[in-house]
């Protein structure tokens, strides 16, 4: 990072920098052979508990299955049904969606799509049972017809961090190195940057936050290569009128290392998580401005109870079901998780958002 810096002229921007942190090759958060996810067996001694942070399908099988029922209604009548998932961590998530899956009678082919050799690993080894179903893909499909899943995606994608300054211009704040340490340096923002800002807000001088530029290319590569099906986006974040309020002045960027959550990204690079909450809103643009429909955007709760959550209960045991509360809780996930839907050749309505759809609110 210090010789990036060096031959960069001094600076760099902070998604390069988290870029660089979490998928350098050899050395990124991701990249390198580090235990990320706490997993469902390690979660019963939570004092032991591996890894750095839980993901919802850890939690519970009650969200694979529920999220399954979401899937069966695109998938049940394709003659190849086919689903992508992108991150898909320890693979808990593709073996409790093709085993509910298995028991409608549906049995897909199942694409993922892992930046991470270590975790590909785990998955490998979590969805033997599934072999004759589960590919690993090293790039993007030119062509793909079906669900895309993404949970816990675009907030792990590199953030420009921005801001106003006194004289009501925009800043980019990025990194140097200076006595021996890595430091914020803010610089004077470029035009789209500033432009991006601006549409998203008035000048707010001493207004600190982060635009997720990597995630609306990302949304608008979908728009591309799917030719029809639904893409489901799970992740925690607001609308922008949420995201941009004057109250959060300091942005959203947080850090996870060993279950505990600090707003330091500058320490320990390469051996802890960086995130931003994602704008749910800029994300629907994109997507709608590469050709998609936007079909839903709801709470991660009503999403859940939606699809059926209360109906898949009674078929999960009593391990299955620890952690439910947590799913649906409006103090835990239930509420800062959203679900946003968007796809290309759907003319139903998505049982995850028949109520409490919040599109209004995008």
């Amino acid at each position: 990072m210090r010789k990036q810096i060096a031959q960069a002229g001094g600076w760099i921007s902070f998604a390069r920098w988290m870029h660089e942190a979490l998928y350098a090759p050899g050395l990124g958060y991701y990249a390198a052979g580090l235990a990320k996810l706490a997993t469902r067996d390690t979660l019963e001694s939570p004092e032991s508990a591996a890894g750095d942070f839980v993901t919802a399908p850890e939690l519970s099988s009650a969200f694979g299955f529920t999220l399954a029922q979401q899937i069966a209604q695109v998938l049940h009548k394709q003659d190849k049904p086919a689903i992508l998932e992108f991150g898909a961590g320890s693979g808990q998530l593709a073996h409790d969606v093709l085993t509910a899956l298995a028991d409608l009678g549906i049995h897909p082919t199942y694409q993922i799509l892992e930046v991470s050799a270590d975790l590909g690993q785990r998955q490998q080894a979590q969805l033997a049972n599934w072999h004759s179903q589960v590919q690993w893909l090293d790039k993007l499909p030119e062509h793909f017809a079906g669900v895309v899943l993404a949970n816990e995606v675009l907030d792990a994608m590199p953030v420009h961090i921005v801001g106003w300054n006194p004289d009501s211009t925009v800043f980019e704040r990025g990194v140097a190195w200076r006595d021996e340490k890595f430091v914020w340096e803010d610089r004077p923002a470029g035009q789209a940057l500033s432009q991006a800002l601006s549409r998203k807000m008035p000048p707010l001088p001493g207004y600190v936050t982060e635009i997720n530029l990597a995630g609306q290319a990302w949304m608008a590569q979908l728009g591309q290569w799917l030719q029809w099906g639904v893409a489901l986006l799970i992740d925690y974040g607001f609308p922008e009128a949420e995201y941009y309020h004057p109250q959060r002045s300091e942005g959203t960027l947080m850090c996870h290392i060993q279950h505990r959550s600090h707003a330091q990204p500058l320490i320990l690079p390469g051996l802890q998580d960086i995130t931003a909450h994602v704008d749910f809103s800029a994300m629907a643009t994109a997507a709608f401005n590469a050709g998609l429909d936007v079909l839903g955007y709801t709470s991660q709760a009503r999403f859940l109870l939606n699809a059926g959550l209360l109906e898949v209960l009674p078929r999960l045991d009593t391990k299955s079901q620890r952690g439910i509360d947590k799913l649906i809780s409006e103090a835990e996930m239930g509420e800062l998780f959203k679900v946003l839907a968007v796809g290309k050749g759907i003319d139903t309505e998505l049982m995850g958002f028949c109520r409490g759809d919040r599109q209004h609110q995008l």
